[in-house]
């Protein structure tokens, strides 16, 4: 499938509500989401876990090696329980990163942003909030495991991120404790 196609795709199941099982390069194993919205560049969607949708997530286009719907009981159960219809995204300008974390900063809510790969033996992952967006990279406060705030922020290029994280219940709740 080539990139037209997956655009195509994520786009289609976001207006038809449907879930899509995605491999991306730096998982070993496949997951489900829901999309929300799509450009040449990003995808918004929510994970599906055992019937639980747990916040939403950016990632890159370039980072999906397969995409497929998935259309099984699963999905049945869902639209059953009405679990698509307590969620709604806001509005993010996908266009690119820069786009999105001027539309993530004006949420003003905690992110967890990371770096994934199967190639290197360290990932990266970062959680706090997003001082300034530059032209190339993001300007991010951090803290720490024990929900100390680092000093001063620092510096991400968008070349090395591949996702951002919002409005997960991980991120809500540590939130409310640093």
């Amino acid at each position: 499938m080539n990139k037209a196609d997956m655009i195509d795709l994520l786009q289609r199941s976001a207006e038809q509500k449907s879930l899509l099982r995605l491999y991306l390069k730096y998982d070993a194993y496949y997951s489900y989401w829901f999309p929300f919205g799509a450009s040449p560049k990003l995808f918004l969607a929510a994970k599906e876990d055992d019937f639980i949708i747990d916040g939403f997530s950016i990632r890159r286009i370039s980072d999906i090696k397969k995409i497929e719907l998935k259309d099984d009981k699963c999905n049945e159960i869902l639209k059953a329980e009405k679990v698509l219809d307590r969620l709604s995204a806001p509005e993010i300008d996908l266009t690119d990163w820069h786009s999105t974390f001027l539309s993530l900063q004006k949420l003003d809510k905690n992110v967890i942003i990371q770096h994934e790969s199967l190639e290197e033996k360290e990932w990266d992952y970062w959680i706090g909030r997003i001082e300034k967006v530059l032209k190339t990279k993001v300007v991010f406060r951090h803290f720490d495991a024990d929900g100390i705030w680092q000093e001063e922020p620092f510096e991400i290029p968008f070349s090395r991120i591949t996702s951002v994280t919002f409005d997960s219940r991980y991120i809500n709740v540590f939130s409310k404790y640093v």
